[in-house]
């Protein structure tokens, strides 16, 4: 692991990386532990911030130049604003069956497939994690996802056996 193609990167990219990844742990931790709490309603501003910080970081980032600058992947950054929107909007009216579904549609589109897209070989990340390696981040990818979905799955079936 080498941090140098980072510290390399566009300050966008620096910024992006920076936001999203303590949104991805922060996300993570707020998915699995008791949901309107203080301490639930105070971390998730946090996180939302995070997602902002991220999605508008991404308009700065033109690495794949589709169409005038921009790629498929800035689509999911608008979908994240309007997201964040809405699950603030959703919150404070009490619809939390909406808040949620937008909220994990966020996490898991938002974060962890965007996220698994930028270890691909030559992409910044993979360079970073795994020197440019071409097998190691899908050997890593699949260890990961089924690490940190199977303990947080079996936690959500726990609680909805208990209500």
């Amino acid at each position: 692991m080498t941090f140098e193609p980072l510290l390399h990167a566009p300050i966008a990219i620096q910024i992006h990386v920076a936001a999203v990844i303590p949104a991805a742990v922060l996300g993570a931790c707020l998915l699995v532990n008791p949901k309107g709490t203080p301490r639930h309603r105070l971390l998730g501003k946090v996180w939302l911030v995070l997602m902002a910080i991220t999605a508008l970081s991404s308009f700065f980032i033109h690495q794949i130049k589709m169409f005038y600058g921009f790629s498929p992947i800035h689509l999911l950054s608008i979908f994240v604003l309007s997201g964040c929107w809405g699950a603030v909007v959703n919150a404070r009216r009490h619809n939390i069956e909406a808040h949620k579904r937008i909220v994990r549609s966020l996490y898991f589109g938002g974060i962890v497939g965007a996220g698994v897209f930028t270890f691909l070989p030559g992409r910044i990340m993979n360079e970073v994690a795994f020197d440019g390696d071409e097998i190691a981040p899908l050997l890593v990818a699949a260890g990961l996802a089924i690490a940190l979905l199977w303990p947080m799955s079996k936690k959500i079936w726990r609680r909805r056996r208990l209500t």
